[in-house]
Order: C-alpha cells, then sequence, then structure tokens
C-alpha cells in the first residue's frame, strides 16, 4: 500500500471513529500533498508526487511544528505546544523510522565512498546521494554539519 493510501484509509478510519484532532492533521496533511500535487502538474507531471516527494512534505510539516511547538513551549502557550506535538505524533504514524545517530553515520560514510568524495566541493552530490537513497528516515539538517566535517578532515 502507498503512503497516499494508508494516509486515506487513516482519514476515513478518524471519520468513522469521530476523532477530530486525527481528522485535522490527515486533512493538512492531504491539502499539503494536494498542493505540492498541483505545483507539479503545472510543471508538466501529470501524476502529481511520489511516495518521495510525500516523505519530504511529511518531513517538513513534522519539522514546521516541531519549531511552533518549542516557540509557543517560550512564550508559555503549553496547551498550544501540546496540540502541535499532537499533530506530530499523527504526522510520524506514517514516517519510516528515523535513522540512529550511529546508522546515519555509517550511511554518510557510504554515500562519501560511493559517491567518491574527496572534498568540501563534494557535499552536494554526498547530500543528493543521502536524500534519494534516506529521504524520511533521517533529519538532514543535522546531517549536513556531519558530512562537512566528514570532508574538511579528509
Amino acid at each position: 500500500m502507498d503512503l497516499r493510501s494508508k494516509i486515506s484509509t487513516s482519514l476515513k478510519q478518524a471519520m468513522k471513529d469521530k476523532d477530530a484532532k486525527r481528522l485535522s492533521t490527515l486533512r493538512l496533511i492531504n491539502a499539503a500533498i494536494k498542493d505540492k500535487d498541483i505545483d507539479a502538474r503545472a510543471d508538466g507531471r501529470d501524476d502529481g508526487v511520489g511516495d518521495a516527494e510525500v516523505l519530504s512534505i511529511l518531513g517538513k510539516m513534522v519539522k514546521q511544528r516541531n519549531e511552533s511547538a518549542r516557540a509557543y513551549e517560550e512564550g508559555g502557550r503549553l496547551d498550544l505546544a501540546e496540540q502541535e506535538q499532537a499533530e506530530v505524533k499523527v504526522i510520524e504514524d506514517f514516517l519510516p523510522q528515523q535513522l540512529s545517530k550511529e546508522e546515519a553515520a555509517k550511511a554518510v560514510e557510504k554515500a562519501i565512498a560511493d559517491v567518491g568524495a574527496g572534498s568540501i566541493r563534494d557535499m552536494g552530490p554526498v547530500m543528493a546521494e543521502l536524500k534519494a537513497k534516506y529521504t524520511g528516515r533521517m533529519d538532514f539538517g543535522s546531517v549536513g554539519p556531519i558530512v562537512k566535517e566528514r570532508l574538511c578532515g579528509k
């Protein structure tokens, strides 16, 4: 079952269960995917976005909500922070298991070897290799400095 089908099935189940919070988050996910579908069609891709792009959308949604929750906590709005965290949990149901720090480090080493990277100038291709293989499974914001460190240290 592809990711869109899982989201659609969960949406229907949330409707049946009358789970308003989950339903609201699933509708936000669907809206974000449909926005990207429209952009893709405008670019000439009639089939819309694929699973890799859906994973990317979900990853961005999680990141946005984590940042919002942090801002709400700093502002003393714990009720809103809890709501954001609840949305993160729903979104994460559709994301694959995140790589541990050790697994991410191994993936970086393998990508560097696969690309044949020798200097910091090769950071772009290394990151592209990682994104192609690990979209949705690692936080590229935290992996970037690791790649940079490895390439500068060579």
